[in-house]
C-alpha cells in the first residue's frame, strides 16, 4: 500500500499492467466535544458530499457524479449514497465510496477530479479527518487497497467548506492519480466544478 503525500503522483498500475476497476473511498470524521475535563463527550455530525467530475481536454464538463446523479451515463462511474453523519470514531469504513471502471469512461474524458463539499457549511479545520482510499478492483475490499492520503484538521483551512482531494488524469493512455488536499474557496458542487475550470486545467 502507498502511503501519498501532497501533490504526489502515481501511476495506476500494478505490476506493469493497468488497473481495469479501482474504487474510491472517501472517510471523515464527525466533530468531537468535551465537557466537564473530559468526562462528558458528545459529537456533531459531519456532511460531506463526495463528487467526481468529469473533463475532457477542452476543459468541458463532461458529467459530475454525485449524490443526486449516482451513476454516469455511461455505466462506468457509480456513487454508493449521501452520508450526513461522519465517523464518531476512527475506523476502516469509509463514508462513501465511488466505483469507477476506468476501460468503460467516456473516452471524451481525459482527468476525473475527487472533491467534498460540506452540505452545513462546516468548515475543514473543524472536522477532525478526511481520507481518500484508491482500492483495486470492483469490490472494494479494504486488503486490496492501493494507495491511501490521508489530511489532518488544520486551523490554515478555516473559512473553507470544499477541498479536492485528488485527480485521475489519463496521460498517454495511461492513468495517474494526483492527490491534492486543496481547499478551495467554493461553496456548492456548481462553484468547484467552475474553479476547477479556472484553475487546474
Amino acid at each position: 500500500m502507498i502511503n501519498l503525500t501532497k501533490n504526489s503522483r502515481i501511476s495506476l498500475e500494478k505490476n506493469g499492467s493497468q488497473l481495469k476497476e479501482i474504487s474510491i473511498g472517501l472517510d471523515w470524521g464527525s466533530i468531537q466535544h468535551s465537557y466537564l475535563f473530559g468526562l462528558l463527550k458528545d459529537s456533531t455530525a459531519v456532511d460531506l458530499d463526495g463528487s467526481v467530475s468529469l473533463f475532457a481536454d477542452d476543459k468541458q464538463e463532461i458529467e459530475t457524479v454525485y449524490f443526486h446523479n449516482l451513476k454516469s451515463r455511461d455505466g462506468a462511474i457509480k456513487h454508493s449514497g449521501d452520508d450526513r453523519v461522519g465517523d464518531s470514531s476512527a475506523d476502516n469504513k469509509d463514508n462513501e465510496i465511488i466505483y469507477i471502471n476506468l476501460e468503460q469512461i467516456n473516452p471524451k474524458v481525459t482527468s476525473i477530479f475527487i472533491y467534498l463539499n460540506s452540505y452545513k457549511q462546516q468548515d475543514f479545520a473543524s472536522i477532525p479527518y478526511a481520507k481518500i482510499k484508491i482500492v483495486e478492483g470492483k469490490n472494494h475490499n479494504p486488503q486490496q487497497t492501493f494507495a491511501t492520503y490521508n489530511i489532518a484538521s488544520d486551523e490554515t483551512y478555516s473559512g473553507y467548506v470544499s477541498m479536492i482531494m485528488g485527480k485521475i488524469e489519463k496521460l498517454n493512455n495511461n492513468w495517474t492519480f494526483t492527490a491534492l488536499g486543496d481547499p478551495i474557496k467554493a461553496k456548492n458542487i456548481k462553484e468547484t466544478v467552475m474553479l476547477i475550470q479556472d484553475r487546474y486545467m
